[in-house]
C-alpha cells in the first residue's frame, strides 16, 4: 500500500516536471491553432483541473493536443475564432453522451494504422507550417500551400542587411538545436528536465538579452479579458455542413487520440487500470468547459502522461496540480510568458511534429502484420496530408474494412470457463476489429490473479486491430505478475495465425 505522504511529494514533485513541459506546449499549440496563446493555456488549466479531478485514467494528463492543431487552424480561418466555442461545447456533450453510453471501448476498435496514419499526416502537416513560423512568417491552412509558399518565406531572409526574418529563423534553429542535444546529452541528475523547457528558454534569454526585434508571444495582463462565452448569434450557426462535419472529427479525433493515449499510459505503470467510459465523460466535461471559456479543444496527451510517469506520479493529484501551476504562473507573471519568442514555440512544435510521424510504428506493422497495414498507414497519411484529414481518416477506415471483408460474415465464438484453478478462453470463428469491444471486455473482466488460457485452435483468421489489442493486454496482464498460456491454431488456418500466435508466446515467456 503506497504511504500518503510519500505519493503526495512523488505527486507534488511530478507535477513540476508535467508543468515544464506543458508551458511551451500550450502556447505553441496554440499558436499553431491560429488563436492567441491565452486560449492555449487556459486549455491547459482545463485539462489539470477539472479532468485531472473527474478522468477514468490516474496518471494520464490532458490538455491541448498537437494532433488538434491543423483541424482548428483550418476551422479559425474559414469560419473565425468565435465559432470554436459553441463548436466545443458540442463535442463537449457528444462525448459526455458516448461515456454515459459506454462506448469508450469501440474507439479502440479503430484501426492502428489508420490512427497513426492520421497522428503521422498531422505530424507532417504541422512541420510544414511551422517551418514558416520559424522564419517569422505566417503558415497557411493547407499543406501543399505551405509547400508552395516556402519561397516566398524564403526570400524574406534576404535583404540589404540582416533582416528580421533571418534573426528569428536563427534563433528558432538556435532552440532546436538546445531540445535536440539535451534530449541526447543531458546529465542524468537533470533527467527530468524537459527539452522543450531548455530550448525556449535559450531563445528566450538570448532574445531579451540582445533585446532582438523578433515577434514574442502575446499575454492578457488578466486570464479573465481571454474568456470568451459564446453567443446566441454563433450557436444560430451550428447548423452549416461544415461546421457540423468539425464538430464530428473533432468529437471522433479528440476521443480516439484520447484512448489510445490511456492504453498507452496503462502500459507504463502497474496502477489502477483506465476507466475508458469515465474518461470519455471527464473529456466531454473538459471540452465543454473550453467552449464556454473559449478555449482550445483538449484530449489526454501522451508526452505529458509519459513525463508524470517517468517523474513517479502515484496518483491524479499530480495532473491537478500541474493545473494548479499554469494558473498560478498565468495569473502572477504573464510578463514571464511575453518574453518567449514565437520561432521558439514553432522549433518545439517541429520536434512534436516528427515524434508523431512514428516511423518506429510503421515498422513495428510491417514486421507483425505485413504490407496491408503499412498499405493502409501509407494511403491515410497521403490523403491527410495532399487532401484534408476527413478524406484520409475515411480512405483509411475504408481500406481497413476491405481488407476484412471476406471474414466478416464469420462470427467470433468467446467462452470462458474455469478449469480447476485455471481460466479457459476459447476462441473459435474470425477475430476482426469489428469484435474488439467484446473481445476487451471479455478478457479484461476475468478475475484477477488467476492462471488464463487462451485456447485459439479454431480461430480462421485474425486482423492486425484485434491482434494489437490482444497483445496489448497480454503486455499488461503479464507485467502485473498473471500466468498465461497461449494454444494456436491448427496448422491448416491462415497463414497469419501461426506469427501472430509465436509472437503472443514470446510476450508471455
Amino acid at each position: 500500500m503506497i504511504n500518503n505522504g510519500s505519493a503526495l511529494s512523488r505527486d507534488l514533485a511530478s507535477s513540476l516536471v508535467v508543468f515544464l513541459v506543458a508551458i511551451p506546449l500550450c502556447l505553441g499549440i496554440a499558436i499553431a491553432s491560429g488563436v492567441p496563446a491565452a486560449m492555449g493555456l487556459i486549455s491547459g488549466i482545463i485539462g489539470g483541473l477539472v479532468v485531472g479531478l473527474l478522468a477514468g485514467s490516474p496518471l494520464q494528463v490532458s490538455g491541448p493536443a498537437a494532433g488538434l492543431a491543423v483541424i482548428v487552424f483550418g476551422f479559425v480561418e474559414q469560419y473565425g475564432v468565435a465559432m470554436l466555442g459553441p463548436v466545443l461545447l458540442i463535442v463537449g456533450l457528444l462525448q459526455i453522451l458516448a461515456g454515459f453510453l459506454r462506448i469508450g471501448s469501440w474507439f479502440r476498435a479503430i484501426s492502428p494504422a489508420v490512427v497513426h496514419g492520421m497522428l503521422a499526416g498531422i505530424g507532417i502537416l504541422i512541420i510544414l507550417g511551422q517551418v514558416h513560423v520559424l522564419m517569422d512568417a505566417k503558415p497557411s491552412a493547407g499543406g501543399i500551400e505551405n509547400v508552395t509558399a516556402i519561397n516566398e518565406s524564403v526570400g524574406r531572409l534576404w535583404g540589404a542587411s540582416v533582416t528580421n526574418e533571418a534573426v528569428a529563423l536563427l534563433v528558432g534553429l538556435l532552440a532546436l538545436l538546445a531540445m535536440v542535444c539535451w534530449e541526447q546529452f543531458r546529465p542524468k541528475w537533470l533527467a527530468l528536465v524537459p527539452g522543450a523547457l531548455v530550448g525556449v528558454a535559450a531563445a528566450t534569454v538570448l532574445t531579451t538579452a540582445l533585446e532582438l526585434p523578433i515577434a514574442r508571444v502575446e499575454v492578457p495582463a488578466s486570464l479573465a479579458q481571454s474568456i470568451s462565452i459564446p453567443t446566441a448569434e454563433s450557436f444560430g450557426q451550428l447548423v452549416q455542413p461544415g461546421i457540423i462535419l468539425t464538430i464530428l472529427m473533432i468529437a471522433v479525433i479528440a476521443s480516439a487520440e484520447t484512448l489510445l493515449s490511456a492504453a498507452a499510459v496503462d502500459r507504463m505503470h502497474d496502477g489502477g487500470r483506465t476507466r475508458f467510459n469515465k474518461e470519455l465523460f471527464a473529456q466531454g466535461v473538459g471540452n465543454g468547459l473550453c467552449g464556454l471559456l473559449g478555449a482550445l479543444p483538449i484530449t489526454g496527451v501522451i508526452v505529458r502522461s509519459s513525463a508524470n510517469i517517468q517523474a513517479g506520479a502515484r496518483t491524479r493529484t499530480s495532473a491537478v496540480l500541474h493545473g494548479v501551476w499554469i494558473l498560478g504562473l498565468v495569473a502572477l507573471l504573464p510578463g514571464l510568458l511575453e518574453m518567449v519568442p514565437l520561432t521558439a514555440l514553432a522549433a518545439v512544435l517541429l520536434v512534436t511534429g516528427w515524434r508523431l510521424i512514428s516511423l518506429h510504428h510503421v515498422r513495428h506493422l510491417f514486421e507483425h502484420h505485413g504490407l496491408m497495414p503499412v498499405g493502409i498507414w501509407a494511403v491515410t497519411v497521403a490523403m491527410v496530408v495532399l487532401q484534408d484529414l476527413l478524406v484520409g481518416v475515411a480512405l483509411g477506415l475504408a481500406l481497413s474494412i476491405l481488407e476484412i471483408l471476406p471474414y466478416l460474415r464469420r462470427k467470433l465464438a468467446i467462452r470462458h470457463s474455469e478449469v480447476d484453478d485455471e481460466i479457459h478462453v476459447r476462441l473459435r470463428g474470425a477475430v476482426t476489429c469489428k469484435d474488439v469491444p467484446v473481445l476487451l471486455s471479455t478478457l479484461e473482466g476475468l478475475p484477477e490473479g488467476r492462471k488464463v488460457s487462451i485456447i485459439g485452435k479454431h480461430l480462421l483468421y485474425m486482423d492486425h486491430t484485434s491482434a494489437e489489442t490482444i497483445s496489448e493486454w497480454l503486455r499488461r496482464e503479464t507485467k502485473s505478475g498473471r500466468s498465461v498460456e497461449i494454444h494456436p491454431p491448427q496448422a491448416a488456418r491462415h497463414p497469419r495465425l501461426k506469427p501472430l500466435f509465436a509472437r503472443f508466446s514470446a510476450e508471455v515467456a
